[in-house]
């Protein structure tokens, strides 16, 4: 399992594969958000309130998925940290 983490501007992320998904998951005072890919790599990301929670919206675009995980947290999309691993999200 592949499993990465990075600070930045407040926020905490954390990368990592589970069986059936990527997940990068975001934390910023307590307040959460996580975007999710299928394992293959190949659909949609999913941004959700929580790494576990429900799907909010699906984008193709790993920017977009972004700007919307920061809009939850309350901060830029720039503020983000992305571990390295992570950066080849979206399609």
């Amino acid at each position: 399992m592949t499993d990465a983490t990075a600070e930045a501007n407040g926020v905490t992320a954390r990368y990592y594969v589970t069986d059936s998904e990527r997940v990068l998951e975001f934390d910023r005072d307590g307040r959460t958000a996580a975007v999710a890919q299928n394992i293959d790599g190949y659909a949609m990301l999913k941004v959700r309130p929580t790494a576990d929670g429900d799907e909010l919206e699906r984008y193709y675009g790993f920017d977009m998925a972004l700007d919307h995980a920061a809009e939850l947290l309350g901060v830029s999309p720039h503020d983000l940290p992305v571990p390295e691993d992570a950066a080849d999200m979206g399609m």
